[in-house]
């Protein structure tokens, strides 16, 4: 008598995280998911431990999380993932100022992006 279960937004070989409200640009954002977009998963993880990019801390903890969806939700082998999707949004934008000379008010825009990682799992070819 219950509702259906919710069909599933991802194949059946995939797995997704999502992260939101990360407190940077998504240009600047956005430089990092380029990244790591089609490379094993084990490969990103290491570029993102070693990315001087300060954001890359946050991608990395996003991206450890589509790696556990994937084994613990899904089944899948962690050791044949790979990045296949890591795409950048727009959040909110807190507004700030600063009084500048002449009585004008200078803004300053503080803006917050999200971010979405899908891996796959992808059979290794000999």
């Amino acid at each position: 008598m219950g509702k259906d279960n919710n069909p599933r937004r991802v194949a059946e070989n995939e797995a997704m995280a999502k992260s939101r409200m990360l407190r940077t640009s998504p240009q600047k954002l956005n430089l990092v998911a380029a990244m790591i977009r089609g490379k094993p998963v084990s490969k990103a993880l290491t570029d993102l431990t070693f990315s001087k990019k300060r954001i890359a801390g946050d991608v990395r903890k996003c991206l450890q999380s589509a790696i556990a969806n994937a084994e613990n939700n899904h089944g899948l082998d962690v050791d044949e993932l790979v990045v296949v999707e890591a795409w950048v949004g727009k959040n909110i934008v807190m507004k700030r100022g600063r009084p500048r000379a002449r009585g004008r008010f200078g803004k300053i825009m503080k803006p917050f992006s999200e971010l979405t990682i899908k891996v796959r799992q992808v059979e290794e070819q000999a």
